[in-house]
């Protein structure tokens, strides 16, 4: 009987049934090399990949010509890697935004005030009846005032319900306009990547794992990638790390570069390691529960 293994190059076998096993490197890896830095990132790249080169060979991609842009081959990213997406979180209910504004301590207190108001206004205490003769027109004063002192209840209650609809109506108003700019502006949003040896400008979320993108002066990085070439490039990390110093990026110190940083002077290539929910922020957004991802994932726990 032939030897199957001739057909089938060692270093990519991967068992069945894997979403990984066309390419030679998985999720799970690029996740975890990329929690990497500096001279520890260098020795892992160079002890379990050989180089750069050698990550671009696992994903199958061209450091010089990039993806073919293969509508099957994107796919079969998209599905192994995952899309350059973070699903925002779902928005809150009309209903759940008036909760949250009779949360407040001021409308509370009044709210506290208007039921006791009623209450005093209905209560008429024992032996109020059994009044003498010569008190009789002054009962039918206080009476009729007794029996309009709901009124004030009432009317602060009313007062609350109006507040209340008002400020619900404005927070769900700007929730939905803040959701319609950032969905343009995801939708407009596009980077340069090179595909069939060309240098071409796609949205964001059409990126992939494996893309080869040019990053320049100015860019503010959609994904997670490793650094190809670069020159005298400098990025600011601040919006992940809080550190304000800009961190000096080479193929030799630290060739690690993370979606959400800035890219504060100098240019180069890199080739897109993670996407999305699987990126750097993707992963600080699901730890603070700002994805819908979170969300599911606790409500499939809580039913488990």
């Amino acid at each position: 009987m032939a030897n199957n293994t001739a057909d089938h190059p060692p270093g990519n076998s991967v068992a069945e049934g894997n979403h990984d096993g066309d390419f030679g490197i998985s999720m799970t890896d690029l996740r975890g090399l990329m929690e990497l830095r500096s001279a520890e990132a260098v020795n892992k790249i160079r002890d379990t990949y050989g180089d750069v080169q050698g990550i671009c060979r696992r994903l199958k991609t061209s450091p010089i010509e990039g993806l073919s842009g293969n509508p099957v081959d994107l796919e079969k990213r998209h599905t192994t890697f995952g899309k350059n997406f973070i699903p925002p979180k779902k928005p809150k209910t009309f209903l759940q935004l008036v909760w949250e504004a009779l949360q407040d301590v001021t409308l509370i207190i009044l709210e506290i005030a208007a039921i006791i108001s009623l209450g005093l206004s209905f209560y008429h205490p024992p032996g109020g009846d059994s009044e003498a003769c010569g008190q009789v027109a002054g009962g039918v004063e206080d009476e009729g005032e007794a029996q309009a002192g709901w009124i004030e209840g009432a009317a602060i209650l009313f007062s609350v319900i109006i507040v209340v609809l008002v400020t619900a109506f404005n927070d769900w108003s700007k929730e939905k306009q803040f959701r319609g700019l950032q969905s343009r502006i995801e939708q407009e949003q596009k980077f340069t990547v090179i595909r069939k040896g060309q240098v071409i400008q796609i949205p964001v979320a059409e990126i992939v794992v494996g893309d080869i993108a040019q990053i320049k002066y100015g860019d503010l990085l959609p994904t997670d990638g490793i650094l190809i070439q670069g020159n005298d490039l400098k990025i600011d990390e601040s919006s992940l790390t809080g550190e304000s110093d800009q961190v000096r990026k080479s193929l030799e110190k630290d060739p690690m570069l993370l979606s959400g940083t800035h890219v504060m002077e100098g240019s180069g290539r890199m080739v897109v390691s993670a996407v999305g929910l699987n990126s750097q922020t993707g992963i600080i957004f699901t730890l603070l529960g700002a994805s819908e991802n979170d969300e599911e994932k606790k409500v499939k726990k809580s039913k488990t």
